[in-house]
């Protein structure tokens, strides 16, 4: 039986492990080229264990431009070489993602009509790209085998092949987007056949080809479906020495890395068809949502694929395949599948990162936590949300001690409240796992324990540092509300739970625009409750995009029976009613309105750190934001305390942000 720690044998190189870390965006470019930040970012997840780390896919020809720091494979070079360099010494495999997005891609940095099989206008970007001649074909050929021969003359191990969800080589396969009379439209796999043979004419049998292939455009009424592609397995198995199993399309962007919504291990039938299909020509690698040890060892027990791929899980988590081999798969840092920080194909460009292990992505600018403290002192860290956690988490470990005092009744804060309702209940796993690590590292954590700026005078709190990490109180509404119906705030209805409330319509109140308004008229909706979901934008969840949720939230609130107030703000509660203004026009209605949850911004709770400004502070209490601006921030105030700590002398007070 292979284990998940077990090395595996790929054309004739060994990867030390069966656990892959995928090719994604990252934003961490050079101008187009690999940069130190991705040498620093690739290096831990390859000390952790990881057997094979793809590179972030570098376009293969300059056409090809789809964001903005997105690599070109003509830059690499010396990126590539130093990415080897610094993971070798662990035994990790590395391989040059190598790709064209096509019709999928962008014309904004390019200024360059798009390339694609056919004259079909992309669905989101709604552009129409021109239909490739032979001029065009024999250039991206070309390009795959030029970029494929400047990777491993910089010492990587070899190549992946992107034919997944956003390529111009899966857009050659599908009769979405082949629509050609020619050659390439019979055979619609023949460009990539054409791709696979030059590119291995320049490697040789000595290095790796990888492919990822797209198994399931979920358009089944012209897109790949699972037969087209089990199909193709078997047409190019014996051309590859190791393949990708992933799904999505035109149609379907958001099913290749979707968030908590979607069951972890989703592509577990349509890799373990594709592996059947494979005949055993070629290992097989299962990608989608997996993000726990103990899934990916059952996938591999039951002979569903041979390696897996854990991309997100080693963002959050560098150590994990090292955690796993110790018998330490507990203390590894879990991901939430959240998208909240890690999905940066935004016009924001945000640097990849996890809002759990803000350090991923970050690592050249970020210090490390590891070390211990030449003068460890006591703290007393009040509140116990994840930016108070994770402050004591980081401290208690470098041999601080350290006493958590939280109010109510239980550790965790908004975090924990939150993980409610379908597709949320992972959050909670963060918040444990802080809660963990703390009391494995003998923090004292005290709930039910109200700290007054009195009661730090009386304890003498000049003998011992404190930070505040209070969290964040409700905001007054911006209407009036009569008597006529129960206002509640969605972190205090997420704690407590819907048994108290009154019989009647719920109006969601949803300025935001996020998760949490989407969220809980998802949950109440699933209670049985007539819920209104009223927001002032023209699309319920507009933030949601950044996550790549969008669309999907929206079919989840149509089902459940949510009656989305577009373009609408409330103007009051009166008589039991919700009044409602149309933000372009102005008209008025009203919806009933029993209970209603406020979804909206929070304020500071900053009461104690006003009376002692002197202490350090992190999280809500600064500005309520989200969980990675929390953990960041009580790292950052934990790092304060351990340099003045580090340097024999007290840390100067702050109560800065960051």
């Amino acid at each position: 039986m292979a284990l998940l720690v077990d090395p595996v044998v790929v054309a004739g190189r060994t990867a030390p492990s069966r656990v892959l870390f995928g090719p994604h965006e990252t934003n961490l470019g050079d101008g187009r080229a690999i940069g130190d930040r991705h040498v620093a970012y690739y290096e831990p997840r390859a000390a952790g264990g990881a057997g094979i780390v793809i590179t972030e896919t570098a376009s293969v020809h300059p056409s090809d431009w789809p964001y903005e720091r997105a690599p070109l494979a003509e830059s690499c070079g010396p990126g590539w070489a130093a990415v080897a360099e610094a993971c070798h010494p662990h035994g990790t495999l590395v391989l040059a993602g190598l790709g064209h997005c096509g019709g999928q891609g962008s014309s904004a940095y390019s200024q360059s009509v798009m390339w694609a099989p056919s004259r079909v206008a992309d669905v989101v970007s709604r552009e129409l790209p021109m239909e490739m001649e032979q001029a065009e074909i024999d250039a991206v050929v070309e390009g795959f085998a030029e970029s494929a021969r400047s990777a491993v003359a910089s010492g990587l191990d070899g190549v992946e092949i992107d034919a997944g969800y956003s390529s111009l080589l899966r857009q050659f396969h599908s009769g979405l987007t082949n629509q050609r009379d020619d050659a390439y439209g019979s055979d619609r796999l023949r460009l990539t056949r054409e791709v696979l043979a030059a590119v291995r004419s320049v490697v040789g049998s000595a290095h790796i080809v990888c492919l990822r292939l797209c198994c399931d455009e979920l358009a089944p009424w012209a897109g790949v479906t699972p037969e087209h592609a089990a199909e193709q397995v078997a047409l190019l198995a014996d051309r590859v020495d190791l393949a990708v199993v992933v799904r999505g399309g035109p149609f379907s962007t958001s099913a290749y890395r979707p968030d908590g919504h979607t069951s972890s291990t989703f592509n577990l039938e349509l890799c373990r068809r594709m592996r059947d299909a494979a005949a055993g020509k070629v290992p097989v690698t299962l990608q989608g949502s997996v993000v726990d040890p103990d899934a990916a060892q059952s996938a591999l027990d039951e002979g569903v694929c041979d390696l897996v791929e854990m991309t997100r899980a080693l963002i959050a988590e560098p150590r994990l395949v090292g955690l796993v081999r110790q018998g330490d798969s507990s203390r590894a840092r879990p991901c939430i599948l959240c998208n909240q920080a890690c999905h940066v194909r935004d016009n924001r460009n945000p640097v990849v990162s996890c809002v759990g292990e803000p350090r991923s992505g970050h690592e050249t600018v970020e210090p490390s936590t590891d070390g211990r403290d030449d003068l460890p002192g006591d703290v007393l860290v009040v509140g116990a949300g994840v930016a108070g956690l994770e402050c004591a988490r980081v401290l208690s470990g470098r041999g601080h001690r350290v006493r958590i005092a939280e109010r109510a009744d239980r550790a965790g804060g908004i975090l924990r409240a939150a993980a409610v309702g379908p597709g949320r209940e992972r959050l909670a796993r963060l918040a444990e796992w802080l809660i963990a690590e703390c009391r494995i590292q003998g923090v004292s954590i005290e709930t039910g324990t109200e700290v007054t700026a009195a009661g730090l005078d009386v304890a003498r709190a000049d003998e011992f540092d404190v930070v505040v990490a209070t969290g964040s109180r409700p905001a007054p509404l911006p209407f009036p509300v009569d008597g006529s119906c129960v206002v509640v705030d969605a972190p205090t209805l997420l704690a407590t739970g819907t048994a108290g409330l009154p019989t009647g319509a719920v109006v969601v109140h949803d300025p935001v625009g996020g998760p949490i308004g989407v969220g809980v008229a998802e949950w109440l909706a699933g209670a049985g409750l007539e819920v209104s979901l009223v927001t002032q934008d023209q699309i319920a969840g507009t933030q949601l995009t950044l996550t790549g949720d969008l669309a999907d939230a929206n079919t989840r609130l149509q089902r459940a029976g949510v009656r989305r107030e577009l373009r609408a703000q409330v103007r009051g509660v009166e008589g039991g009613r919700a009044v409602l203004d149309d933000v372009w026009t102005g008209e008025r209605r009203q919806i009933g309105c029993a209970v209603l949850v406020d979804c909206g911004h929070r304020l500071p709770e900053e009461d104690l750190w006003r009376q002692r400004p002197d202490t350090l502070r992190a999280g809500d209490c600064i500005a309520p934001r989200s969980v990675l601006e929390a953990v960041l921030e009580g790292r950052r105030r934990a790092m304060d305390i351990a340099s003045g700590a580090a340097a024999g002398r007290a840390p100067a007070a702050a109560g800065v942000a960051s």
